[in-house]
C-alpha cells in the first residue's frame, strides 16, 4: 500500500516520520482489529444477538456523552505551539480528568431515561458500570498526545495492543462465567485500565499533576470551542444509525446490524486512524509544500480504504457466513449496503484535517456538522418510509452530498484535488453497480429485520 509513497518520501524527514507512524499505525489498527474479530468470533457464540444489541446502546451513550463534551484536547496539543510546555500539558490533563469526573455522572444521571426510552430496563444495571471508562481515560497522560504530536507511534501501539488483550481476555473469561452482556461491560473497564497503567509506566515523559495555568486554559477552550460544536454532531455521524435504529429494530435486530457494521466499518476507521494521527503534523510543517508528496500518499491511501472496501461489499454474504452461526447470516447483506454507502466518505478522508492543522476549527465544524445533519435526517426518513433498507440508502446518499462541503473546505486551505475525487468516485461507482448485481436478491429479503 505504501510502496509508492515510500520512494516519493526518500530523503524528506518529515515524510519518512509521516511513513513510519502511518505504518504503525496501520499495523497496529490491523492487529486490534484481529483481535477484535477473534474476539468477536468467539463470543457470538457465546452469548445471543441480544447482548450486542445491548452493548451497542451502551455504546451510543457513552460514546455519545465523550463526543458532546469533547474541548479538543488532543488536537490542541498536536496542533499548538505550546503543545510541549508543561504548564500547557498538565492544564490540558486536569480539563481532562474533571471531564471523565463529570461524564460517569452524567451517565448515571441519564440512565433511567435512556433504559426508558429503548424499552431496555437492563441498562439500569450496566450503563453505570460501563461508563466508569469515561472516568479512567480521563487519567490517562498527556504522553500520549505528545507522542502523536510527534509521529512516534511504536512503543504507543504496543501499548494499546496489549491494553486491549487484556480487556478481551476477560470478556471471554467472564462470558464462559456468566453467559451474559456483563462480560462486555466489565471487560471494557478492565481494558481502560490497564490502557491506563501501562501507558502511565511504560510511556516516557515526564508524569501529569494537576495544573491551572489561565492563558493555557484560555487557548484550550478558544481553540476547543468548534471542537466541541464539531464532536456534537460527529455524534450523530458515527452513532446516530445506532441510536436511530435502536427505537426502530428489536435488540436482536440492532445486534445483526451491529455485526454488520463492525466488519464494514473496518476501512474507514483504519483510515481515520491514519489521517487524524499524521495529516495533522503533516499539514501543520508542510504549510503548503511537497504537494507532490502529499498527492501520491493521498492516492495510496484512498486505493488502499477503497479496495478493503470494495472486498466488503463484493464478498460480504460469504464472509459472514463462513465467520458466524446462522443466527448472524443477515448481517451479510447489511455489511454489503454499507461498505458501499461509506465509499464516499472514504475518498474525501484526508481532507478536513487541514483545518485543523491551519487552526481553522470553524470551518472543520461546519463540514461536521452538515454531514451529521445529512445523515441522521436522510436515515430517519429512510427507515420510517422504508425500514431498514431506506435507512441505509438515506445514509449513502447523505455522503455523497457531506463530500460537497468537504471539497469547499478543502478549496480553502489549498489541498482539493478534483482528479483524485473523479478517479475514485468511478471505481466507486463501478464496483457498487457490480456488488449490486451480485447480490440483488439478497438485498431485497433486508426489510424482514425490520
Amino acid at each position: 500500500m505504501f510502496s509508492k509513497v515510500s520512494h516519493a518520501v526518500t530523503g524528506n524527514r518529515l515524510m519518512a516520520r509521516a511513513l513510519r507512524s502511518m505504518s504503525w499505525i496501520v499495523l497496529g489498527y490491523g492487529a486490534s482489529q484481529a483481535f477484535r474479530l477473534g474476539s468477536n468470533l468467539i463470543l457470538t457464540r457465546l452469548l445471543f444477538p441480544e447482548a450486542f444489541g445491548l452493548m451497542a446502546l451502551i455504546q451510543v451513550v457513552i460514546v455519545g456523552l465523550t463526543l458532546f463534551s469533547d474541548v479538543g484536547i488532543a488536537p490542541s496539543i498536536a496542533q499548538s505551539k505550546r503543545g510541549d510546555d508543561p504548564d500547557f500539558l498538565n492544564t490540558a490533563y486536569t480539563i481532562q480528568v474533571l471531564r471523565g469526573i463529570g461524564l460517569w455522572l452524567a451517565a448515571c444521571a441519564l440512565t433511567w431515561p435512556v433504559a426508558q426510552f429503548y424499552d431496555a430496563p437492563l441498562l439500569l444495571t450496566y450503563l453505570p458500570i460501563a461508563a466508569l471508562t469515561l472516568v479512567v481515560s480521563g487519567f490517562n497522560p498527556t504522553r500520549i498526545e505528545t507522542a502523536h504530536r510527534h509521529l512516534q507511534m511504536g512503543r504507543l501501539t504496543l501499548l494499546d495492543l496489549s491494553s486491549q488483550v487484556i480487556g478481551i481476555v476477560v470478556m471471554v473469561v467472564g462470558a464462559v462465567i456468566w453467559q451474559s452482556v456483563a462480560a462486555l461491560v466489565v471487560g471494557g473497564v478492565v481494558g481502560a485500565l490497564a490502557k491506563l497503567v501501562l501507558t502511565h509506566f511504560l510511556l516516557p515523559g515526564a508524569a501529569n499533576h494537576f495544573r491551572w495555568e489561565k492563558s493555557a486554559a484560555q487557548e484550550l477552550v478558544h481553540f476547543g470551542k468548534w471542537i466541541f460544536l464539531s464532536t456534537m454532531f460527529w455524534f450523530f455521524a458515527s452513532q446516530g444509525d445506532r441510536a436511530i435504529l435502536g427505537k426502530f429494530l428489536s435488540l436482536e435486530g440492532l445486534g445483526i446490524y451491529n455485526i454488520g457494521y463492525f466488519l464494514a466499518s473496518f476501512p474507514l476507521l483504519l483510515g481515520q486512524n491514519v489521517t487524524g494521527r499524521v495529516m495533522i503534523p503533516i499539514y501543520r510543517e508542510t504549510e503548503g509544500r511537497d504537494h507532490a508528496k502529499l498527492q501520491k500518499m493521498r492516492y495510496a491511501l484512498s486505493a488502499g480504504l477503497l479496495m478493503m472496501l470494495a472486498v466488503m461489499a463484493l464478498a460480504g454474504p460469504w464472509l459472514v457466513s463462513v465467520l458466524y452461526d446462522p443466527r448472524y447470516l443477515a448481517s451479510g447483506t447489511i455489511l454489503v449496503v454499507l461498505a458501499l454507502a461509506l465509499m464516499p466518505q472514504v475518498i474525501g478522508l484526508t481532507y478536513d484535517q487541514a483545518a485543523l492543522a491551519a487552526g481553522d476549527s470553524r470551518r472543520f465544524f461546519i463540514s461536521s456538522a452538515t454531514r451529521a445533519s445529512f445523515q441522521v435526517g436522510l436515515l430517519l426518513v429512510g427507515v420510517i418510509y422504508a425500514g431498514l433498507p431506506g435507512a441505509l440508502i438515506g445514509m449513502g446518499v447523505a455522503m455523497v452530498l457531506s463530500h460537497l462541503v468537504l471539497i469547499w473546505l478543502a478549496k480553502a486551505h489549498d489541498v482539493w484535488d478534483g482528479m483524485h475525487d473523479l478517479t475514485f468516485a468511478t471505481v466507486a461507482v463501478g464496483l457498487g453497480g457490480l456488488a449490486l448485481w451480485l447480490h440483488w436478491d439478497r438485498l431485497l429479503d433486508l426489510s424482514t429485520l425490520g
